[in-house]
Order: C-alpha cells, then structure tokens, then sequence
C-alpha cells in the first residue's frame, strides 16, 4: 500500500537526521575533550616552565586545581552529550510511532470511507519523499566525515563511528575531579 510505502520514506529519513543529529553530538563530544586535553596539557607546561619560582606545594595545588576543574568540564561534557543523545533518540523513536500510526489511521479511514484519495496522495508523494531521504542520507554522510575531522582523523576518509565515552572514562573524569 502506498501510504505504507510513504511511512517507511519518511521513518527513513526521520532516522536519518536522528542520526545527523547524534554526529553532531558527537562532535561536540570529540571536540570539546580535546580542548580538555589542550587545555591540561598547556596548565601543566606552563606550571612546570615556572620552575622554582613557585615552591612544590604551590605547584601540585595548581595542578590538583586545573584537574578538579578539568574533571568538572569533563563531567558536564559527559553529561550534556548523553542527556542530547538520549532525547534525539527518544524524538525519533516518537516521530516514527506518530508516522506509523498516521498510516495506520488513514488506511482504515479509506477502509470506513471508500475513499482512496489519501492513497492517491501517499503515493503522489513517495517520489518527493525518496529524493528528500536521499538528501538527508548525503547529508548524515558529511556530518560523520565532520565528527571524523573534530576528532582527528583525515578529512575525506570514511568516517568510523565515534566511540561513545566509556564507563571507564567516566570514573576516570570522576576521580580527576
């Protein structure tokens, strides 16, 4: 049936930018813990080029402070990342069920009616719905060669998915903090 044809377009292309939409997380993810690492690598350089102008205790407070700070950076990175996942995740998992079940209501509407007019348009619209899938597909494809880029790697390469932070990552951020 053509209004199933167009659900399933459409469902496709709702996970397609579902999918932009977590590439983009995880640049910000990426790109955020390399400014954390950057950033604690430029403290340490600058706390050790001070030398003995600085006594030992003053030093290691001044590193043990940029970690606590780091580690509380670090936390909230973790954490508005994966709060941004979870609810792109549970928007196209509703977007999807509202799609379905939109189908589903106007096959039984033609089934009550007698109508086939909703078909008639569902099936209308399938060509412009694939070409739009299409776009969205092309444009999830650069937004993971960009989360590739962020994170280091050559620009133009396929990108590999971004590893998601690690329960042990976590407790390391927790510890520095």
């Amino acid at each position: 049936m053509s209004t199933q044809n167009l659900a399933t377009v459409t469902i496709d292309f709702i996970e397609s930018c579902g999918n932009t939409a977590k590439n983009l997380i995880d640049a910000y993810r990426v790109g955020n813990e390399r400014a954390v690492r950057a950033m604690t690598q430029r403290w340490e350089s600058a706390v050790m080029k001070t030398g003995t102008r600085l006594t030992a205790e003053v030093r290691d407070n001044a590193l043990a402070a940029q970690k606590k700070i780091s580690g509380y950076y670090a936390r909230g990175i973790a954490l508005t990342s994966d709060s941004a996942d979870t609810a792109v995740s549970k928007a196209v998992e509703l977007a999807a069920k509202g799609v379905q079940q939109v189908a589903a209501n106007a096959a039984k509407f033609e089934e009550s009616t007698g109508s086939t007019t909703l078909n008639t348009l569902a099936s209308a619209a399938v060509p412009a719905a694939q070409s739009l899938r299409e776009v969205a597909g092309k444009i999830e494809a650069q937004s993971g060669q960009f989360v590739a880029a962020v994170a280091g790697n050559t620009p133009g390469v396929e990108a590999a998915t971004v590893k998601r932070v690690t329960p042990f990552k976590k407790a390391r951020a927790r510890q520095a903090a």
